[in-house]
């Protein structure tokens, strides 16, 4: 983590994804905290590297498009490339990712916000990054402050399908903020500005994009710690269907990291 002189003094909205696009589900969220004068800081908790692309590429994909939402590039942290902790991999590195955030969040001397990926089941480095943001939010007072957002899902959906910007329901009620339409359109044009990840926004835009037209709202909820305890929803999760990685899988990895670790 690069230092400074001093904490962060100034009021704080703060971001965690747990992939180089993640962003793209608080796009609004980020330009509303910018006019209200806060700083935005982000922290990416996987290296993001693909078999098609590089960890710089992605990260300077992100570091573009959070550059015209008016995050300071200073204010961008690429925590998985620092810790070595591939796309994919951060159930497997949880007790470096942890300490990570917990340090990043004790730098602010002023938190407004925390955002985090939501509890949903879509991918499952999403689901850990939700799970550690939230315990470090509970041991610093920090969860009436701590928001989730919504990337993807598959509840009740078959075979391949999923939703997108779908708030899962058992995760609280939802906060909706309309999106004007200019802004709808530049976020629209943002999510096209990731060539390194040309195949996976094929299948995402058009469902961005509906929802952009045809609802044109932003949704954050609340977090609770019970909810960890719960799969996100019944049958089977995105991650699962993708073969990816399984809830009994994540549940014994946060148990054990939970188990060693005192503050949570």
């Amino acid at each position: 983590m690069p230092t400074e002189t001093g904490p962060a003094s100034a009021p704080a909205a703060l971001f965690l994804f747990a992939h180089q696009d993640d962003e793209f589900g608080v796009f609004q969220r980020i330009l509303d905290c910018r006019a209200r004068g806060l700083r935005v800081a982000c922290a990416y908790l996987t290296d993001g590297r693909t078999a098609s692309a590089s960890a710089e590429q992605r990260n300077s994909e992100s570091l573009a498009v959070l550059a015209g939402l008016g995050v300071a590039a200073q204010d961008v942290y690429f925590a998985g490339l620092e810790l070595g902790i591939g796309d994919a991999q951060l159930p497997l590195h949880l007790e470096r990712a942890a300490g990570w955030i917990g340090r990043w969040l004790d730098r602010y001397r002023l938190i407004d916000s925390l955002h985090v990926t939501a509890w949903e089941g879509g991918h499952h480095d999403h689901d850990a990054l939700h799970a550690l943001a939230v315990l470090q939010a509970a041991a610093r007072g920090l969860l009436a402050r701590t928001w989730q957002f919504s990337l993807y899902q598959a509840r009740g959906l078959p075979g391949p399908l999923f939703r997108v910007l779908a708030p899962l329901p058992a995760n609280g009620p939802a906060r909706a903020t309309p999106i004007p339409w200019r802004a709808r359109l530049r976020h629209l044009r943002a999510c096209l500005s990731y060539p390194s990840q040309r195949t996976t926004w094929i299948g995402l835009f058009p469902f961005v994009a509906l929802h952009y037209l045809l609802r044109g709202v932003e949704q954050l909820q609340p977090v609770a710690i019970a909810r960890l305890a719960e799969r996100p929803h019944a049958g089977a999760l995105y991650y699962e269907k993708r073969q990816f990685f399984t809830w009994p899988q994540l549940d014994a990895a946060l148990a054990r990291w939970r188990a060693t670790n005192s503050a949570t």
